[in-house]
């Protein structure tokens, strides 16, 4: 019998016509669907993360005030004297 939201319980006739339970054939393709779309989304959240960290790598961010020897950062006039 199908649950009252209409998908199939596991041990329903599999609606995509193949007389097995639904358990033994289109149920697994679910799971792996999810799985599937959680690892392209994981995959797409690590690739901006990693703009964002080049980003701020080629910016300067802190590394410009790394002075050359014998100079000092002015915070004043924002760079080395």
């Amino acid at each position: 019998m199908a649950s009252k939201a209409g998908k199939p319980e596991r041990n329903d006739p599999c609606h995509c016509g193949s007389g097995k339970k639904y358990k033994h054939c289109c149920q697994g393709e679910r799971s792996e669907q999810l799985f599937s779309r959680m690892g392209i989304a994981g995959i797409v959240v690590a690739m901006l993360l990693g703009l964002v960290l080049v980003g701020i790598a080629l910016s300067g961010g802190e590394g410009s005030r790394d002075c050359p020897a014998g100079t000092v950062w002015s915070d004043a006039h924002q760079h080395c004297h």
